[in-house]
């Protein structure tokens, strides 16, 4: 449940890895199964005499991204240098945008841990430049020495930034899956891909001192890393142990955040706008890219709702990933909208997520088969899932899968030979419904589908031991 004393507010960094080119230079993007340091070039590692170039399809990318989050887009920005000096930077300073970042405002609508829609307001959309990636042998904090690869070194990041709206763990994840989600209705990123996504996570509780846990690669370490925390913080209170606004390192082996430095502020970084690059007028690109954007999550899930008459809880879970919305519409068009959606939603991603698979492990030719079979009542839902199961982990087709396993929906005349033969054996069972214990029955049910395999529907063989028991001189 959220909690009234926690803040937690969060920076998120996209790559936008979905270019050919880095943000101000020629080097390929493809570096990420590539040997350490081979896609670096004078540009990116910031070698006297070099001067960066934009990549106008990033700062397109980046207006799409802020519209998608209903941000007012800036009619000119700006890059500024923010100078540190870190090993993974090799200028000793990082081009960004500072007092005119790309967008600003805006927001994404989640749901909250009372189950009702909560808006989670953006404060600003900004670009900047990837630093480099350190290896470090070991913990951050006991580590030997490390080891850096500039691979990644300016490629097109995008920092959305939010208000301190969040109050739990769990609705930092709903905002983050919320957030991936969007971005890849967009096409701008690949989110399995390393570094595709970090966050760094503010937290604090009321009247307290902030802490910021950096670089964050995954939803569930966030969630992991705020709960901890918030445990941490509220002992330190309780202990009457002063807290000091300091930057954090989650530790995911430990499971545990670690001090790196006290916290810096705005001026100790020293902006100052880029001389090598010139104010950029998007105003008039707007429009363009506005007309270009794809449909959106939240439009998507409505649409369903209308025009497949389906439950806004199966519409919220189709459309949580654009390839399972691509699946469903591809299904929905060939058989019952109303079946496809619960098939898919209820079991079909139950049963990926279970694998850690994808929904292109699956046919939706397939899926279309499994749900004319079930509506003909050639097989029963426990077929279906059987089905389902055995091309997942085994491959083939579903009508092979039926008969090589034998899940074809047993003929009226096999049910009701079950039926009497489970009532004869089951007497004691038997005895309890006559006594008025209506649950015995099932025992008798599980009965007739263990001699049919599996392969009776449950409901008519509950219908079928009911009219046998109630007619042969029952209550």
């Amino acid at each position: 449940m959220a909690e009234k004393d926690v803040i937690i507010g969060l920076e998120v960094h996209v790559q936008l890895n979905k270019l050919n080119s880095k943000l101000f230079c020629g080097c390929s993007t493809g570096y990420h199964d590539s040997p350490p340091n081979t896609h670096t070039c004078p540009v990116c590692l910031g070698l006297p005499g070099t001067l960066p170039v934009v990549n106008r399809r990033a700062v397109e990318y980046a207006i799409r991204v802020a519209l998608a989050l209903n941000c007012a887009i800036q009619g000119e920005t700006l890059f500024y240098r923010k100078n540190y000096y870190y090993p993974d930077l090799p200028k000793a300073f990082q081009i960004t945008q500072y007092d005119f970042p790309l967008g600003l405002g805006g927001a994404i609508l989640i749901r909250g841990e009372d189950g009702e829609e909560k808006r989670i307001r953006i404060t600003r959309v900004h670009m900047e430049e990837d630093p480099g990636r350190l290896v470090h042998a070991g913990t951050i904090d006991r580590a030997k020495y490390s080891m850096v690869d500039y691979n990644r070194c300016g490629m097109a990041l995008l920092e959305v930034v939010t208000e301190p709206d969040l109050r739990s763990p769990k609705e930092a994840r709903a905002f983050l899956d919320k957030l991936r989600n969007i971005l890849e209705y967009l096409d701008v990123f690949d989110g399995n891909l390393e570094g595709a996504m970090r966050i760094d996570s503010n937290i604090s509780l009321v009247g307290g001192e902030r802490a910021e846990i950096k670089n964050i690669s995954s939803h569930k370490g966030v969630e992991k890393a705020l709960a901890y925390e918030i445990t941490r913080q509220r002992s330190a209170r309780r202990r009457g142990v002063a807290q000091v606004q300091e930057t954090r390192h989650y530790d995911e082996l430990r499971g545990i955040t670690v001090t790196i430095r006290t916290k810096e502020e705005a001026h100790d970084y020293r902006y100052f706008p880029e001389p090598d690059l010139v104010p950029m007028r998007i105003a008039d690109w707007v429009p363009r890219v506005e007309a270009e954007l794809p449909e959106l999550p939240d439009a998507k899930r409505e649409r369903f709702v209308v025009d497949y008459d389906i439950a806004d809880d199966h519409a919220k879970s189709l459309t949580s990933e654009i390839r399972v919305a691509n699946f469903y519409e591809l299904v929905a068009k060939r058989a019952s909208p109303r079946l496809a959606a619960v098939w898919i939603a209820d079991v079909l991603k139950g049963e990926l997520n279970y694998r850690d698979a994808t929904i292109d492990r699956f046919s939706p030719g397939h899926m279309v088969e499994i749900l004319d079979m079930i509506e003909k009542g050639k097989i029963t839902e426990k077929g279906a899932v059987e089905v389902i199961r055995t091309i997942l982990d085994h491959g083939g087709d579903p009508a092979g899968v039926v008969e090589a396993k034998g899940l074809a929906r047993a003929e009226d005349d096999a049910v009701m030979e079950a039926v009497r033969a489970a009532v004869e054996e089951c007497a004691q069972a038997v005895a309890d419904y006559r006594s008025g214990n209506e649950k015995a029955i099932n025992f008798i049910v599980g009965m007739v589908m263990k001699r049919t395999r599996g392969r009776a529907d449950p409901g008519e063989a509950n219908r079928l031991v009911k009219e046998a028991l109630d007619g042969a001189g029952g209550a």
